[in-house]
């Protein structure tokens, strides 16, 4: 009996070997992820925009933990990769899609539904993009650095700028500003607009700022659990003005990177004789007797 056949006892043990902890620990986060984003759906169309909104920042900030846990551990498969990605599309395209769309973006009747769903759409097709290029050989090396489009998560707490701004006082806006910013959101997600995202820079703190570091960590969490529609506001707000500066360093970066191609391409020039050399005459213009009579 082959050892491939289905019925083969050591097929069966290979089939249903056990799967170290490691491995689940990331695929829970994610899935934890998942609950905060239904959990918001619901929140919202119950009116509790309030704790909808905490469960979507939430989902974000598990989003960004799950993958670095998971590389940490040394936890990465398949299986919890196509699981992010489902999580993100819920709950960073489907999730504020209906929120906005709740909150406001239903006075418009059938135009706030086609913007409701051109948002989470446009997240969807941002997460097969990138899913798609993570294996290109042709991006260049410091195109690592750099996300095409806004990410998911950042399009998601972008998107809900207005509510922020409402939670804090200020009037709300008409319901068709408010659709043409969900689509201006949209749009950056699926553009090809270069966005830093600082996978690349090194996350090492010197020895005399460990201490520093864990007191600005905690006055920042502190600062958002007591102002979270400030620091919210001002993030989404920085972010959008920040947009323009990645764009920036990737054009100046791929300059560099074609210039540098160009020059090592073009052919080397002869090198210049030097005045101490002895100049050779073409035979033309030696006038000189070929030989002594």
């Amino acid at each position: 009996m082959m050892p491939s056949d289905p019925n083969s006892l050591e097929y069966r043990r290979r089939r249903f070997r056990p799967i170290p902890v490691r491995m689940l620990v990331p695929n829970m986060i994610t899935l934890l992820a998942i609950c905060a984003g239904l959990t918001a759906i619901r929140l919202s169309t119950e009116g509790r925009m309030e704790l909808a909104v905490a469960a979507i920042v939430f989902a974000a900030v598990l989003d960004g933990i799950d993958g670095r846990v998971a590389r940490m551990i040394k936890g990465q498969s398949k299986f919890g990769a196509e699981l992010d990605s489902l999580a993100d599309f819920v709950n960073f395209g489907v999730a504020p899609g209906l929120i906005l769309y709740f909150w406001q973006l239903h006075e418009l009747n059938n135009g706030g539904w086609i913007a409701a769903m051109v948002f989470a759409i446009s997240g969807g097709l941002r997460l097969a993009r990138f899913n798609a290029s993570i294996d290109d050989p042709n991006k260049p090396a410091f195109a690592a650095n750099y996300f095409t489009g806004v990410p998911a998560p950042a399009g998601a707490v972008t998107a809900l700028l207005p509510i922020y701004l409402a939670f804090l006082g200020v009037p709300m806006p008409p319901a068709t500003l408010t659709a043409f910013y969900t689509l201006l959101i949209a749009f950056l997600m699926v553009s090809r607009l270069p966005v830093f995202s600082g996978k690349t820079v090194k996350m090492r703190v010197p020895p005399e700022m460990v201490l520093p570091v864990f007191v600005s960590v905690v006055f920042f969490v502190a600062l958002l659990i007591g102002y979270p529609w400030h620091i919210l506001s001002a993030g989404s707000i920085l972010y959008l003005i920040s947009l323009p500066w990645g764009w920036k360093s990737y054009r100046d970066q791929e300059r560099a990177l074609a210039a540098q191609t160009a020059n090592a391409a073009a052919p080397s020039a002869p090198p210049a004789a030097s005045p101490y050399e002895p100049q050779v005459m073409n035979s033309d213009q030696d006038n000189r007797p070929s030989r002594l009579n």
